[in-house]
């Protein structure tokens, strides 16, 4: 006779666990429970046994991967912070639609062409959206391509140093759009792992993912 824990037991009998939480140790004493209670007459079914033993060996077997996948993800983790930590001072090459503006320093606008273009168009917006300067270059070959900005704005006047949105357009001998993916360069000044996971730290505070570094390159 299998003895199954209910609620509503006696006062001053010991708590019975919830089912969601039983662990091995549970389980043991409730299969030596089920063992001493039994009735002699008509003792439990062996299969039954078995496949409670069974599920004894299940437990066993899931807690022990949980613990060494636990170890492994520990391990993964802290491999991946080694790792970003050792970007700081490099320069890198990333995903982005922004340039930094320093002061007395040009701008490099880059860019990735799909296919050759004979004109491409960089419009340059600053913080409120407002269009400052446009720029305009010849054909480039398919590949990387950068433009240099000297800071001006389309009237000729001396920009403030800080972040400025960039749009690059490209275009092929017959008028049609060539993709471009645009990219720039700069230097990692720390690493991040506030958010649970590595972020760079660039020279603006701006933060960057792993996943959006293309390249990366001793600092000169």
């Amino acid at each position: 006779m299998a003895i199954t824990p209910t609620r509503g037991m006696q006062s001053g009998a010991p708590e019975v666990p919830e089912p969601s939480k039983l662990g091995k140790d549970e389980f043991v004493k409730l299969l030596m429970a089920q063992l001493g209670h039994q009735d002699p007459l008509s003792p439990m079914d062996s299969q039954a046994f078995v496949s409670q033993l069974a599920q004894f060996a299940n437990i066993e077997l899931q807690q022990s991967s949980n613990s060494r996948l636990e170890a492994l993800l520990v391990a993964q983790a802290a491999s991946n912070q080694i790792s970003a930590a050792g970007l700081v001072g490099k320069d890198v090459v990333h995903l982005s639609d922004k340039v930094t503006l320093r002061d007395g320093e040009p701008a490099v606008l880059g860019g990735s062409l799909k296919g050759a273009a004979t004109a491409v168009t960089a419009v340059i917006t600053d913080a409120t959206g407002k269009v400052v300067r446009t720029l305009k270059s010849g054909g480039h070959d398919k590949g990387d391509m950068t433009l240099t900005w000297d800071g001006l704005s389309d009237s000729g006047n001396r920009l403030p140093p800080g972040d400025y949105a960039v749009q690059l357009t490209a275009a092929d001998i017959d008028g049609k759009n060539v993709p471009i993916e645009q990219r720039a360069r700069s230097r990692i000044q720390g690493v991040s792992f506030e958010n649970g996971y590595p972020e760079l730290v660039l020279a603006s505070s701006t933060r960057l993912k792993l996943s959006d570094v293309v390249e990366i390159d001793e600092a000169p």
